[in-house]
């Protein structure tokens, strides 16, 4: 960094005891996890700083090592209609330690006492059982491995204390994260035959949370870095940016809450019993609407997110979707769901960030299946009849997956077998055809959807007015007919 009251910042944050031990150093826990500390930090008498463990070989921990473990973080975006940036400069971590480079160092953060969280990011790869891993490699392979021989280095220095279990919040974007990592750390706990002291130790004494996080990270602003250069007076090689919005729900108790004091900062922290359901409201209205949209916004010729709001045809088809037909088959608190949807039409709408709609199209046979058909059906289950704009948005979907449209090329990317089979699906006879054979595969949607009423018919209509129409024209059509 360049000038020198900055350094005298940098190096006064390394009286911070390590309460923290992060694996990942990448941008979405310097953007998120780090965002958290700042605010315990500078807002709270927490005083706790971040040990961060690089997780594989490669990686940035020596770009840390050179800034003194700090950063600048960028939040840019629209919160409740009014656009926000913001900068903070963020001093948490306190020391970065390689596994690979130094395994005694890695070991070494095992025997702090002040110590009290781990939290990781390490992909969604990254939570896997390797048989091959062995105890006294330097480092293991996987991300549990390595985490079972910490703990196992922490349960034997301090004598199998109760006192001094972890609280382990793994912020993986998988479902059960904490419950699928603590079964594979018993089961390297097993495989190494560590004595059954231990297991109890893992069992009663640290706590595996499963956790939801909710914020978008697109990382180092290359395209611009200009314009953010430009707002600093010191040199910074991990600037991140961020969306102001954040999310985590924490499964955990009453003593987790007061730890992470999430009644004195500012940033939505829920620890919960259950996350599922907040879960289920961000496939279904963030990631759903996100997939909903995809297809008939291409087809509309819009090519980033924002660009929805710049037509009246597809906000208006966005906001009437998600309000009407999306949330109402939803079993949340009412005023959760509209606050959670009108956060959601914020981000979309965020000029700062160029989520290009080719790149959310990746795989939306599958994305479709998870995120939007559930909600169809909910729809038809609940009120009788289908939901005509999220039957709508299926109907581009396989007008999409055609490759073509009004002589342009479209973005389609997916597993080869699931495009093939639609293009011979669309060479067949007849549209009728067409629709029957796509409803009826099984596994595109892990059932026969040609057995769901009048769906075939309402799909036939509107692929036969794509014949002859634009996208906003056929939606109209298929509108006033029904």
């Amino acid at each position: 960094m360049k000038n020198s009251a900055h350094k005298e910042i940098l190096l006064s944050q390394r009286d911070y005891p390590i309460k923290i031990l992060q694996f990942g150093e990448g941008n979405f826990l310097r953007a998120f996890v780090g965002d958290v500390i700042h605010q315990l930090n500078q807002k709270t008498n927490y005083n706790g700083g971040i040990a961060v463990i690089q997780p594989i070989e490669k990686g940035l921990i020596h770009l840390l090592d050179k800034q003194g473990g700090a950063y600048t973080l960028f939040l840019n975006g629209i919160v409740n209609g009014k656009q926000i940036q913001e900068k903070k400069l963020i001093q948490n971590i306190v020391k970065t330690v390689s596994p690979y480079a130094d395994y005694s160092a890695y070991l070494e953060l095992a025997k702090i006492p002040e110590l009290e969280f781990v939290f990781s990011n390490t992909t969604e790869a990254g939570i896997e059982f390797d048989a091959a891993d062995q105890l006294n490699e330097s480092p293991q392979k996987t991300f549990p491995a390595k985490l079972t021989h910490l703990l196992w280095e922490r349960f034997t220095h301090f004598k199998g204390d109760l006192s001094t279990g972890l609280y382990i919040l793994p912020c993986e974007l998988i479902n059960y994260n904490a419950t699928s990592l603590k079964k594979i750390v018993l089961q390297y706990a097993q495989l190494w035959e560590l004595n059954s002291e231990f297991i109890g130790w893992i069992e009663n004494a640290n706590t595996f949370c499963n956790t939801l996080v909710d914020r978008i990270v697109p990382g180092y602003p290359r395209d611009n870095i200009e314009f953010y250069k430009e707002q600093l007076d010191y040199d910074d090689a991990l600037l991140v940016t961020a969306e102001p919005f954040f999310l985590w729900v924490i499964e955990g108790d009453e003593k987790l809450k007061a730890k992470l004091k999430v009644n004195e900062i500012d940033l939505d922290i829920r620890v919960v019993e259950n996350l599922q359901s907040y879960r289920t409201q961000k496939v279904r209205i963030l990631n759903g609407a996100h997939t909903a949209l995809v297809p008939l916004s291409l087809l509309h010729g819009h090519e980033i997110v924002s660009d929805i709001f710049t037509s009246s045809f597809t906000k208006s088809f966005l906001e009437e979707s998600v309000r009407n037909e999306i949330a109402p088959t939803l079993e949340m608190d009412k005023h959760s769901l509209n606050q959670f949807t009108e956060s959601v039409f914020d981000r979309f709408k965020n000029p700062f960030i160029k989520h290009y709609l080719a790149s959310i199209a990746l795989n939306s046979i599958s994305k479709f299946k998870v995120r939007v058909l559930p909600s169809l059906l909910a729809f038809q289950n609940k009120n009788g009849t289908l939901p005509p704009h999220l039957v709508f948005s299926f109907a581009c979907l396989l007008q999409f997956y055609q490759g073509n449209w009004k002589g342009k090329i479209l973005p389609v990317q997916d597993d080869e077998k699931i495009v093939k089979e639609l293009n011979n699906y669309w060479g067949e006879s007849s549209l009728e055809d067409f629709v029957k054979k796509a409803l009826s595969n099984k596994e595109f949607w892990d059932q026969d959807l040609s057995q769901v009423s009048e769906l075939a018919t309402h799909l036939h209509t509107i692929l036969k007015h794509f014949k002859t129409n634009d996208i906003e024209s056929s939606f109209n059509l298929y509108i006033q007919n029904l």
